[in-house]
């Protein structure tokens, strides 16, 4: 038996609880894990919620994001005792997830934790911090450099954004924060951020074109938003697009890709090659000042989890919710 929040459905009506799981009810799968630590994403707020169809089947256990340790394995590279993280690959959405003290996962699903980090702050970092690696990676990949001008991050005071700031200002960026939370300009400065603008900046419908000014940019807020970082984007800049806090829309034109070469990454943390996440985690151990974690970081209890999915999709969580499931 093990406690696990599971989301089950009768007719149309969605449920949500704290209960005790049998791990025959696990799914398949060749690596058994004991989960030390989880999170709450965004997406982990929408299956808690049922705000939008993220969970395909039912009874699920959500949680996108894992770290803990191996207690059975038969697959060639994981072992029994590895220390392990989870990141994404569908799990919380057609398979079991780490919102509970036992999981059961494909061993190709998981890498190795880099021993810079403990599970804590594995989770402190989670998906959302890999995602934040990915787009500085992906910045980087088209030649954006802290010489080359500022660089924009949207959505600043949430998982993404927090992460991205303390990574892109240690990298030596000159790092500009939109938020639509001023009072949490303090917190952005101490994360690195040189400068805060107001969210509603960049919220409304603008031009094709704009005055260049971004020499790059994060953005997890799409729509008008993503319209018109793009439209004011230096020559040759580049943007990393990961989210849609602001909507699933682009209402924009191709004149900044086409007028001024402009790049567009998207960056999907869900399905990324593995690969790609060894790299990321990687940059992630050499790049980031673990101490930054303790600033972004609010630690929650398994039961804590259920409530606080509103919470973060009401925009009023800063930066981390790490998971104690064993709390």
């Amino acid at each position: 038996m093990f406690k696990a929040i599971v989301i089950s459905k009768s007719g149309d009506a969605q449920q949500c609880a704290v209960r005790d799981a049998e791990t025959t009810e696990l799914p398949e799968g060749d690596v058994t894990l004991k989960v030390d630590y989880s999170t709450v994403n965004y997406k982990d707020g929408l299956a808690i919620t049922g705000k939008a169809p993220v969970v395909r089947k039912f009874p699920m256990v959500p949680g996108i994001d894992g770290a803990g340790t191996v207690t059975a394995s038969s697959h060639a590279e994981i072992k029994t005792g590895d220390q392990v993280i989870l990141n994404g690959w569908g799990v919380g959405e057609s398979h079991w997830g780490c919102l509970a003290q036992q999981a059961r996962l494909k061993g190709d699903w998981l890498i190795k934790r880099p021993a810079q980090f403990s599970a804590r702050q594995a989770m402190a970092i989670g998906t959302a911090g890999y995602t934040a690696m990915l787009c500085v990676l992906a910045l980087e990949q088209h030649g954006v450099t802290p010489g080359d001008g500022e660089v924009l991050v949207t959505g600043a005071a949430g998982g993404v954004g927090s992460v991205a700031i303390a990574l892109l200002a240690k990298l030596g960026y000159r790092v500009v924060a939109s938020t639509g939370r001023q009072n949490e300009a303090e917190y952005l400065k101490s994360l690195g951020a040189a400068e805060i603008i107001d969210r509603a900046t960049l919220a409304a419908p603008g031009k094709p074109l704009a005055k260049e000014r971004w020499a790059g940019a994060v953005d997890t807020v799409g729509s008008h938003t993503l319209a018109n970082i793009c439209a004011s984007m230096r020559y040759r800049g580049a943007v990393a697009a990961c989210g849609l806090a602001g909507g699933m829309d682009f209402p924009s034109s191709v004149a900044p890709f086409i007028l001024r070469g402009v790049t567009l990454a998207g960056i999907d943390s869900v399905m990324a090659p593995r690969a790609l996440r060894v790299e990321a985690w990687n940059r992630l151990a050499r790049d980031l000042d673990p101490a930054r974690l303790d600033a972004i970081t609010h630690e929650i209890a398994l039961a804590e989890a259920i409530p606080a999915a509103a919470e973060i999709l009401a925009g009023k969580i800063r930066g981390r919710l790490v998971v104690n499931v064993n709390a």
